[in-house]
């Protein structure tokens, strides 16, 4: 059994191009005991945005925290917490911070997509 507080799981700042004010926590995956997935926590601060991009792998999304936008296939969605989306594959897409707090989101990927 794998039992850990998100306060204590390291959170790296995302510097991949195109990304601003973001940080990762990988909260759980093959590494815990759950192989094949990820699960990662995002926390984006104000201004904060991913990179807009598109990869073969789909995300499962929860919003914990904050409001913010998710732009898939060329439309921003407005969301904010308690909201759920997958995101297809192959799909160009974005995550935004539209407040002024974080905004927090959980990503399920496949292993592959935890890069």
């Amino acid at each position: 059994m794998y039992l850990e507080n998100v306060r204590n799981i390291e959170s790296v700042t995302v510097t991949a191009p195109g990304a601003a004010n973001t940080a990762r926590q990988i909260l759980i995956g093959p590494e815990q005991g759950w192989l094949g997935w990820v699960m990662r926590l995002f926390t984006l601060g104000p201004d904060g945005h991913s990179p807009r991009h598109a990869h073969g792998w789909p995300h499962i999304v929860y919003v914990r925290d904050g409001e913010g936008t998710i732009f898939v296939d060329g439309r921003d969605y407005a969301v904010e917490r308690g909201h759920v989306a997958c995101i297809p594959g192959n799909v160009e897409h974005q995550f935004s911070n539209r407040g002024s707090a974080d905004f927090s989101f959980i990503c399920i990927v496949p292993e592959e997509g935890n890069v």
